[in-house]
């Protein structure tokens, strides 16, 4: 897998390249129900106005990079997408620096393979790229970390895409609190879990599901499942509960070292090579809030990522198990 990491203040040149070279295949995604499945672009642009209305003049200047046509906006909305699953496992180390870990587990075919950093609207952020204007995991200049899970529901309702819920979050928050209050009013299309960890040390875990109303929580730990493991098949195919009840152990019993708990989600039975059915281990991300710093790791790679001292680069990485 071919990993870029990419800076770029305000929406430039390099965002315009990128979603040129992307949108073909995201375009594909977006009318695989049909281009009348989607919301139209007066229904993205007003839920933008309802929901994150600080959004819109940065979404309007995307729109015009990307091109000024209809679908295109109508996908950089990120209101009503295309249903899609992934698998993930998350947790909050509680040692003496706060430390969040994420598996992403997904398509390897179907994902940006991508670090943005940005200083939208004055807001410096940085994190692992969905859609080219959404995140599945970032770090904001606040200290303010972020991360997803699937929810383990079929439910699929009225919402946005939850990448771009996270982007807006970083864009606007800075605190755990601040962003819990946002993931509450939020609607989202499909059930997920998300994290956040800021600087002091708090955290929560925000349960969303677009036909119930968020549940906020205090637990450093989530997998592909929220208070019950509702899709029975879906949980046992990507064991949620077993991998929950994995990270619940190291974080209660074991005491583990800040490496030793990174170094657990390498390995079985968080790391998954089940890319045949589209549910391999991507990557690992590191979030130090505190220090603004990012690391990605794979068996035998990493790659640390400053926010204020970010460097651009890229890396092949071998994914163990993947064509």
């Amino acid at each position: 897998m071919y990993w870029r990491a990419l800076s770029e203040d305000t929406p430039g040149p390099v965002w315009a390249g990128l979603f040129a070279e992307y949108w073909p295949h995201y375009r594909r995604w977006w009318l695989s129900e049909g281009e009348a499945a989607r919301p139209t672009y007066l229904q993205s642009r007003a839920a933008l106005r309802t929901h994150m209305p600080e959004m819109l003049p940065l979404w309007e200047e995307l729109c015009e990079l990307a091109g000024g046509g209809d679908q295109a906006a109508r996908f950089l909305s990120f209101y009503g997408p295309p249903a899609y699953l992934a698998g993930c496992s998350q947790a909050i180390w509680t040692g003496r620096e706060p430390v969040m870990v994420r598996n992403y587990d997904y398509n390897p075919n179907a994902f940006d393979s991508l670090v943005l950093r940005t200083k939208w609207q004055g807001r410096r952020v940085m994190g692992t790229s969905d859609g080219l204007c959404g995140l599945v995991d970032g770090v904001n200049d606040r200290g303010l970390a972020i991360s997803l899970t699937f929810g383990g529901r079929r439910v699929v309702g009225t919402g946005f895409g939850v990448p771009l819920i996270l982007r807006y979050v970083l864009q606007t928050c800075g605190t755990a609190e601040e962003a819990g209050e946002v993931l509450a009013r939020v609607p989202t299309h499909m059930s997920y879990n998300v994290t956040v960890l800021d600087a002091k040390r708090n955290y929560l875990t925000a349960m969303l599901g677009p036909d119930r109303p968020a549940v906020i929580t205090h637990a450093a730990v989530a997998t592909n499942h929220q208070e019950n493991a509702e899709w029975v098949s879906h949980a046992r195919f990507t064991a949620t509960v077993e991998r929950e009840r994995y990270l619940l152990q190291r974080l209660t019993l074991h005491r583990d070292t800040e490496e030793r708990f990174i170094g657990a989600f390498l390995k079985p039975p968080l790391y998954s090579t089940a890319f045949d059915v589209g549910f391999g281990t991507l990557y690992t991300a590191i979030y130090r809030p505190r220090k603004k710093q990012m690391e990605l790791r794979w068996p035998g790679a990493v790659w640390p990522l400053s926010l204020t001292h970010f460097e651009e680069g890229a890396r092949q990485v071998r994914l163990p198990g993947a064509a």
